[in-house]
């Protein structure tokens, strides 16, 4: 796959993540947050809980869900604290980093609490 159809499949996936969430009654804070140390794709909340959700897009789920390494899950914490830093009303908040893994023609599938920083 190209680079531009790399980039598209990600953007649709990140869509259609944020939209599952908030079919769960979550509210999206950010989209693409981007921070010196790193990027989050979505950061949503619901109540206490704020989520930093990574969304993986591959041919199959599973292949979504290992495609999630130790160095991404450090940099994802980083951009997480980051965000919470500068963002001081969330400071009471409960954290979870969860995983929405996206394959063509299947429902997403949102892993919950993938790991913990």
């Amino acid at each position: 796959m190209s680079r531009r159809r790399h980039e598209r499949a990600g953007r649709l996936a990140e869509t259609l993540a944020a939209w599952v969430l908030r079919l769960e009654g979550y509210r999206i804070l950010a989209r693409r947050y981007a921070t010196p140390v790193g990027e989050i794709d979505l950061v949503a909340r619901r109540g206490d809980l704020v989520l930093f959700v990574e969304v993986k897009h591959r041919p199959r789920a599973a292949l979504a869900i290992e495609a999630l390494l130790p160095q991404q899950q450090r940099r994802i914490a980083r951009a997480a604290a980051w965000f919470l830093q500068h963002r001081p009303s969330l400071a009471g908040c409960a954290v979870r980093f969860d995983l929405i893994a996206t394959a063509p023609w299947r429902l997403p599938r949102h892993v919950v609490d993938v790991w913990r920083a």
